[in-house]
């Protein structure tokens, strides 16, 4: 399954590479973002910093929205995703397979400009430290998460609107307790228990999630 799974993740990297708009939309539309609060509120050191979790999470939830509607759509529409259905392996593993090579393709990004975010939020090493780690932890969930969104509106001609509406009110969570770890580390404070809370939602939609996207394929399709 490991090997099956690598195989798939490999075949997702290549074909996004060929069509590498869809690799660098959600990622310009990120630094957009983070630019535009610094040209819009001026650049005060102390009030970039205090609203800096704010900023980076918003625009990182928008930017995974942005880039979740082709997870399975191209599946869908070229037929590949009934035979996937048909592989010998289960359909969970297509699935997580489907889903990390979706967050290595848009929320792996996030990370590595992440040093470029504590240049114009004016942010102290801890509080970027604490910026990485939420990314690091968050952004998969919200890529698990918001797959059963795709899944379920994969078969919709224009699904994007429902695909907000169903997926949202899920992703508020991942969004308090992020941008909590990132007040606590702006004010020195310990923020371990928000990182476990983060880790424990990333544990349960990875050994969740997949059953619940496999069901919500298998209803769009048939």
């Amino acid at each position: 399954m490991i090997a099956s799974m690598g195989t798939i993740i490999r075949r997702e990297l290549l074909i996004a590479f060929r069509r590498q708009a869809d690799i660098f939309n959600p990622l310009w539309f990120f630094i957009i973002v983070i630019t535009l609060f610094p040209l819009s509120i001026g650049p005060e050191p102390n009030l970039l910093a205090r609203i800096a979790a704010g900023i980076v999470w918003v625009a990182a939830l928008l930017s995974a929205l942005l880039s979740l509607e082709r997870l399975f759509k191209d599946d869908f529409q070229d037929g590949a995703l009934e035979q996937a259905m048909l592989m010998p392996i289960p359909l969970p593993v297509f699935t997580i397979a489907k889903v990390i090579a979706h967050w290595l393709l848009t929320g792996l990004p996030l990370i590595v400009i992440s040093p470029l975010l504590a240049v114009l939020l004016s942010l102290d090493f801890n509080t970027w430290l604490a910026v990485v780690l939420t990314l690091l932890v968050g952004t998969p969930t919200l890529s698990f998460i918001g797959a059963i969104g795709v899944a379920l509106t994969v078969g919709l001609q224009k699904g994007g609107v429902l695909l907000s509406l169903l997926v949202l009110p899920l992703y508020i969570p991942i969004l308090i307790f992020a941008t909590s770890a990132i007040d606590a580390a702006g004010l020195g404070m310990a923020y371990n228990g928000q990182l476990a809370v983060l880790g424990a939602m990333l544990m349960g939609a990875v050994t969740l999630t997949p059953f619940a996207i496999s069901a919500a394929l298998r209803v769009s399709v048939n």
